[in-house]
């Protein structure tokens, strides 16, 4: 059965959506852009990614902005990138965006902006129109998370333009091939897109939010049994979870998501609340259990067994 994502562009797309590389994996990583961690035997069918958890901000985005650093980290998921650290010894490739989301988000299409943060028309084969540029998070956003607005100027498409060039590509490059390879390597992949949310900062009028947070595109990226595999592990070490609310899965999940092709993509966003300072920025000792945690988690999902993710059969 045919499954489709009417808000996702076709993978060649002329608005340029993620190419392969021809370099092999063990040269993926660009400095200040990317990092790839392999691991020495990859032997677990997964490829885990980490969008947003670069901390190099470029000086060009501090000169425009007009947010000090400490305003500019609020759309940052901050230490993601640790918390899923020991999964390159685990067997399976790390790979991790070093720059920031509010300098480019690679978890939007590549070409989601906001007209009205440029100081020139966009082209046609910009999307203008989607929810994450309404909401000012488009691949550049005009807000931080906190709906702080970036921008003191006008952008140039120019730099749109190179930043996509220059940072998403690379990223996505690298997570495409890293996909292919683990397919062709075991005739499947399992990716996990690692992600952080916000607390709520307690505001005592809405519920509080979940501990973790599992997105499939409402079953459409993975098999089903991925996800009930993730949820049972996590509330079993005592953890709350839910599945597709408030967070179904970004582009990434979606766009690499096809179960009926053997990739298998799931989202996890997790509260900050159970390893960091929000307001500081710091980790708390309870990072190191955290970090625990999500090491048997990718254990008991390295654990599934590939006729289990074979999707039904059409009726």
């Amino acid at each position: 059965m045919t499954r489709t994502r009417p808000d996702e562009p076709a993978p060649q797309d002329p608005r340029g959506a993620p190419d392969t590389p021809s370099s092999p994996a063990s040269a993926l990583s660009v400095p200040g852009v990317v990092a790839v961690e392999m691991p020495a035997d990859h032997h677990l069918p997964m490829v885990f990614a980490s969008p947003h958890s670069g901390r190099n901000y470029p000086a060009d985005l501090l000169a425009a902005s007009r947010l000090d650093a400490s305003g500019l980290r609020r759309s940052e998921d901050c230490f993601v990138d640790e918390l899923f650290a020991d999964v390159p010894a685990m067997g399976a490739p790390l790979v991790k965006a070093l720059y920031p989301r509010a300098y480019l988000d690679p978890n939007r299409e590549p070409y989601e902006l906001d007209p009205a943060m440029f100081a020139e028309p966009l082209p046609a084969h910009v999307n203008v129109t989607s929810a994450r540029v309404a909401a000012g998070l488009g691949t550049i956003a005009r807000v931080v998370a906190s709906g702080a607005e970036i921008y003191a100027r006008k952008l140039s498409f120019a730099e749109a333009e190179k930043r996509v060039q220059t940072l998403y590509r690379p990223y996505h490059g690298a997570l495409r091939r890293l996909i292919d390879e683990t397919v062709a390597r075991f005739g499947y992949c399992m990716l996990v897109d690692c992600h952080s949310m916000p607390s709520g900062g307690g505001d005592p009028n809405r519920p509080p939010p979940p501990d973790m947070v599992l997105g499939d595109c409402f079953g459409i990226s993975c098999a089903r049994v991925m996800t009930a595999v993730a949820e049972e592990r996590l509330t079993a070490a005592g953890y709350t979870v839910t599945r597709n609310a408030p967070y179904a899965g970004g582009f990434t999940t979606r766009h690499y998501g096809r179960p009926e092709h053997g990739v298998h993509a799931m989202q996890i966003e997790i509260n900050r609340r159970l390893y960091m300072d929000e307001a500081a920025f710091t980790r708390r000792p309870a990072m190191d259990g955290l970090r625990a945690d999500l090491n048997r988690l990718v254990d008991t999902l390295a654990r599934i067994r590939p006729q289990d993710l074979r999707l039904p059969a059409a009726r």
